[in-house]
């Protein structure tokens, strides 16, 4: 008579936030408040604000609000496959009609462009590498993601001649 020897099902511990990304998460907390007080203060000026502004915002708010849920979550379930999924078609949409949002100078592209461009080549690497299971290259990338296109540009939206700035200083 064979006896079958079952292999003993490794558990992969689940990689839990370091103090960089829970920096990083309540950072884009923070930053969602902000900008939520800068909409709630430009509330009489909504409707002068173009379409292709409004699609920007709502984008970025998504991408905002899933940072530091994905960043503080257990990570590599089903759930944060998911929610990942949602962030990164936010952050891509962002990045995209961040291109044609051209408001301060018709016309001509700004230095904040460059964030853009880095994030429509930087988003789908990180998907890759999630795909892929290369953990360590795609932490990597999210953190570069979160820390210059959201927090960095979030942070550059705020000068007082920009509209959030206009709304939140003025």
């Amino acid at each position: 008579m064979a006896t079958r020897i079952e292999k003993p099902k490794v558990r992969i511990k689940p990689i839990t936030a370091d103090g960089y990304e829970k920096f990083l998460a309540y950072a884009a907390i923070v930053l969602l408040c902000v900008v939520i007080v800068a909409l709630a203060r430009g509330y009489s000026q909504w409707a002068q604000v173009p379409a292709i502004v409004w699609a920007h915002l709502a984008t970025i708010l998504v991408a905002l609000a899933f940072t530091p849920v994905m960043l503080l979550r257990r990570r590599g379930d089903r759930p944060h496959r998911l929610l990942g999924t949602i962030w990164v078609v936010a952050m891509m949409a962002t990045a995209f009609i961040s291109l044609f949002v051209r408001l301060s100078h018709p016309g001509h592209f700004s230095f904040i462009h460059l964030i853009s461009v880095y994030v429509l080549i930087q988003v789908p690497l990180l998907w890759r590498d999630a795909r892929r299971h290369n953990i360590a290259s795609h932490r990597g990338s999210i953190r570069g993601v979160v820390t210059g296109a959201l927090l960095i540009a979030g942070f550059f939206t705020f000068p007082f001649h920009r509209l959030l700035g206009t709304w939140l200083f003025g």
